[in-house]
């Protein structure tokens, strides 16, 4: 008796005392000292109990051959392993005249039901989202994609943490080369700790530095099959809803699902819109600061009247009117997204209306440049993708800045600086501008327009295989 004792004490110890950490002696057929530990937040007690008893029958069954006839027996001395199985969320019996350690997987671990996106919501199609937890995601997956060919691999990583990272791909479809570089630098991944998606990310981006992202971020399954069927790798954990999609091209994050739930034109319509709200939030308040401060020239007669009245009697330069509502307007954004969703509506009333108002009554910025601004954020909400909508909002200061100094010759400069960029830019080693550079023809209309779906390939060619056009 006090032997068992001890051995609880310490197996307490080993997990720090935890409060949801049990830790107990139990009956066990041909076993005078037995122990079952498990954490209780992890699994259901009831689970634990029912599953002992279907356990417990099988030892008396086999009294000769058990625990030896069970595969997933381990040594008593492995204790670094067990801990590792525990944490998981399994449960383990410890016989300890045998020396021997029983795993009971119970994975009940809870998790979100799969509940719509909040970030990526459409008006058609699949309302279903990830959640944390692998086997439900996979589920979601695979109910859409009936094929044996969808390939899920395994990785831990995380000295302490041990989280599980899993990455996707369908085998006769993914380039080789674009598979073995994603498992590269997920092999490359050193850290303690993973708590995010984030960390992966940066090991997997091709230039962290760059403002653009080069992985697509999704909560949707619908999406996740889409770009697996394009010869694609996904990248899903149990710390996240989020899946990260690569190789990724600039043009990608302008796409949404509700193109393909949507009649032909109309898709086509709403792709044509967002991409030209790229252009309008990038440089909308630059060509506005540049026609101001140096060409005003261009101006209509009439249009130049009434802008000059507006702004004649606003102390300083454009620049510092559009930093002072461009502040103004990040600042709201994030307060609604950071206060509770009640009166999230209350902070876009009082942003939009009241402090708008007020400023302008107060002669800190022109009715213009209000206007300019308002167009601009619109424009920017406009990017079905969060990840470079926050891109785009970055971009425009820069070029509000270059407008300041040197005009429109200030933004071509910026433009052309742009440009090279995206040109040098590369996700998972793929160019990230295709199919504009280099440039495919056949692809390069999809950016415009959706394909009927009796027209489309499979994937774009520069993610295909090679040989997958003759096997078509």
């Amino acid at each position: 008796m006090q032997q068992i004792e001890t051995f609880i004490s310490q197996l307490q110890k080993t997990f720090y005392n935890s409060a949801d950490f049990v830790a107990r002696e139990i009956d066990w057929p041909g076993e005078p000292f037995a122990v079952i530990c498990y954490y209780s937040s992890l699994l259901n007690k009831k689970d634990v109990q029912e599953q002992l008893d279907v356990v417990k029958f099988q030892a008396e069954q086999e009294a000769a051959k058990w625990p030896d006839s069970v595969s997933s027996t381990i040594e008593l001395f492995d204790m670094e392993k067990a801990v590792g199985y525990v944490c998981g969320g399994e449960t383990l019996i410890i016989l300890l005249s045998k020396n021997k350690v029983v795993r009971i997987n119970l994975p009940e671990i809870a998790h979100r039901t799969p509940d719509e996106p909040v970030n990526e919501h459409i008006i058609r199609g699949s309302h279903e989202g990830l959640v944390e937890n692998f086997d439900t995601n996979m589920a979601l997956i695979r109910k859409r994609l009936h094929i044996p060919e969808l390939v899920v691999k395994q990785m831990k990583i995380g000295k302490e943490t041990n989280t599980g990272i899993y990455y996707l791909y369908i085998s006769n479809v993914v380039k080789k080369e674009t598979l073995i570089e994603v498992e590269k630098r997920l092999n490359e991944i050193d850290a303690k700790v993973l708590y995010s998606v984030g960390l992966i990310g940066d090991y997997l981006e091709d230039s962290i530095y760059s403002p653009f992202p080069q992985l697509l971020n999704t909560e949707r399954p619908d999406r996740v099959v889409s770009n697996l069927v394009e010869g694609k790798v996904v990248v899903i954990s149990d710390i996240s809803p989020t899946a990260l999609i690569a190789p990724v091209t600039f043009f990608s994050f302008y796409q949404s699902p509700d193109d393909y739930n949507s009649r032909v034109l109309v898709g086509s319509f709403y792709r044509i819109v967002r991409l030209m709200s790229f252009f309008t939030a990038v440089f909308l308040p630059a060509f506005y600061i540049a026609i101001i401060s140096f060409h005003f020239e261009i101006l209509p007669l009439e249009l130049s009247k009434k802008v000059k009245m507006d702004v004649s009697e606003i102390p300083y330069r454009p620049l510092i009117e559009a930093l002072i509502l461009e502040i103004i307007i990040e600042l709201i954004r994030e307060a609604s997204i950071r206060l509770p969703q009640s009166v999230v509506q209350t902070i876009g009333i009082v942003g939009g209306l009241v402090v708008g108002e007020v400023i302008v009554n107060a002669g800190l910025v022109s009715n213009m440049m209000v206007i300019i601004v308002a167009l601009t954020a619109i424009s920017s909400f406009v990017v079905p993708s969060n990840e470079l909508n926050t891109s785009v909002r970055i971009l425009r200061f820069p070029f509000m800045f270059a407008a300041s100094l040197f005009g429109f010759f200030g933004i071509t400069i910026g433009v052309l600086i742009l440009f090279i960029h995206l040109l040098n830019l590369k996700s998972i080693n793929q160019p990230y501008f295709s199919p504009v550079v280099p440039f495919q023809p056949s692809e390069f209309k999809k950016i415009f327009f959706r394909t009927p779906f009796y027209k489309a390939k499979a994937q774009p060619t520069s993610f295909q295989p090679k040989g997958y056009e003759e096997k078509q």
